[in-house]
């Protein structure tokens, strides 16, 4: 009969102190700080405080908040190399859907989801296009534009046509430098109705057309990336227009010293949906947490930190009638023209319109004024 090893006692105790090293490293892998990224500013405040520290309260686990300025770089990444460092994402609707078909995604089992607030499923309860296989939709948000109201005291800017007319409304220009929203503006600029916009984008002539409106502030240009960024600009006088975020250029307007308006004329309608990155070691953690942030009660409460609009139908009857009326998807716009953006859409022609945009924007960047402002 073979011998069981002899080990002396204070080998004994090398081992067992080993052991439960590794028992607790293991466990401590197991239960990681969840980490959420989205976006900084104001939004990142009003998720803060409308689900972020309640969900910390209710379950006593720690949330780690990241920021970061969009698009998939980053996720795709991490998920390349098996170095995963955020596991619940805020994704634009189009940015869901490609990293969902790239697989830079994990698959969400929508049926885990809460009914309503008023007991109506969550199929229902949802609106088109808030849940797809790797996401669930938290608000409905909105660009638009502003302008410097010094620069304009006269004449101010009513349409998106303004933004490019430079010989009525002179002065630089500051958009984000991607191509969604601003090809919409260019062609709705150029006289294209809203809901024929991106059949007429899809073709190679309605591209050409699209550019040659850009042409005209081409020269005049300022990027930015930060959502605070377009605030700065205009109240400092650096650009007389800017694409802005709806809810944070609202709230900016209010603040202190604010010298800019909003123009709500030609808004993009879009969505933000939370998925979980691909490989996460936290999946279980991250579903409940996005059960909880997308529930009926967190849209509510988040949007009475920032008039973001809901993603559910139940969750418009918790909102104050004060804030429902700042809403982005809100009906007291008057005659202002609105452009539901279609995901879908730029889903499947983002990248190759990214190339062509990003490469008119370095030769804007060469030719003209236009710099990055981080």
């Amino acid at each position: 009969m073979k011998e069981r090893p002899y080990y002396p006692l204070s080998k004994l105790f090398q081992i067992g102190f080993l052991a439960s090293v590794i028992l607790s490293h293991n466990a401590a892998l197991a239960h990681e700080d969840l980490t959420f990224t989205t976006w900084t500013g104001p939004y990142m405040r009003s998720q803060m405080l409308g689900f972020v520290d309640p969900y910390e309260q209710q379950t006593g686990k720690t949330v780690n908040v990241d920021h970061y300025a969009g698009g998939l770089k980053e996720i795709r990444d991490q998920v390349e190399s098996a170095n995963i460092k955020w596991d619940v994402v805020d994704l634009t609707q189009a940015d869901s859907l490609r990293g969902c078909e790239e697989g830079l995604l994990e698959k969400i089992n929508h049926s885990s989801l809460p009914n309503g607030a008023d007991g109506k499923s969550y199929k229902s309860d949802f609106i088109e296009g808030a849940l797809n296989p790797c996401g669930v939709g938290v608000i409905v948000w909105a660009t638009i534009f502003a302008y410097d109201n010094d620069a304009f005291t006269d004449n101010a800017p009513a349409t998106v046509s303004d933004f490019f007319d430079m010989k009525s409304f002179p002065g630089r220009r500051a958009i984000r430098k991607d191509p969604s929203v601003i090809m919409e503006w260019a062609l709705l600029a150029d006289g294209v109705p809203a809901n024929e916009i991106y059949s007429t984008l899809e073709t190679e002539e309605g591209l050409e057309r699209a550019f040659a409106k850009l042409n005209q502030i081409k020269a005049h240009l300022v990027w930015w990336e930060n959502g605070r960024e377009p605030i700065r600009l205009l109240n400092n006088g650096e650009v007389t227009m800017s694409s802005i975020w709806a809810t944070t250029g609202v709230e900016g307007s209010k603040e202190e010293g604010s010298n800019y308006t909003v123009n709500w004329d030609g808004r993009v309608v879009e969505m933000d949906l939370f998925g979980i990155v691909k490989g996460s070691k936290n999946k279980s953690e991250a579903m409940e947490f996005i059960k909880f942030a997308s529930s009926s009660e967190s849209m509510a409460n988040q949007a009475k930190y920032l008039a973001n609009g809901p993603t559910r139908n139940s969750a418009l009857s918790l909102i104050p009638k004060d804030v429902q009326e700042n809403l982005p998807n809100g009906e007291s716009r008057g005659d202002a023209v609105s452009i539901l953006s279609n995901a879908e859409w730029w889903a499947v022609n983002h990248a190759s319109i990214a190339e062509k945009f990003n490469a008119w924007a370095e030769e804007a960047s060469m030719k003209g004024a236009a710099g990055t402002v981080r």
